[in-house]
């Protein structure tokens, strides 16, 4: 799984890395190229930030997404558990107290 996410996120830099190039590109093309030239880098630039917008998008609902699973997860298994929960707590609370008083 974090493969997939390792994987995501390289293709993510790569295409920002894939727009940067070409905004620099624009930037040339607009001072030494016609306006035809010009507003085809643009169109190249913005499909590609495009995509780049919609990957990151996706990560971030997947991540969302996992997370909100995650947090259900947990509240479930401690309405199931609340009494073994409340005992152990219960319990690490005591030891400390021990722990931690004064001998005299």
């Amino acid at each position: 799984m974090e493969s997939n996410v390792g994987a995501a996120k390289q293709q993510l830099l790569d295409d920002f890395a894939k727009v940067v190039s070409d905004a620099e590109g624009l930037l040339k093309a607009v001072r030494d190229m016609p306006g035809e030239k010009a507003e085809a880098m643009r169109a190249s630039v913005e499909a590609r930030l495009g995509t780049a917008k919609e990957r990151l998008r996706a990560i971030q609902d997947d991540a969302i997404g996992r997370t909100t699973a995650a947090a259900r997860a947990a509240d479930d298994y401690a309405h199931e558990n609340a009494w073994p929960l409340i005992g152990a707590a219960a319990l690490v609370g005591f030891l400390f107290g021990l722990w931690v008083r004064d001998p005299d």
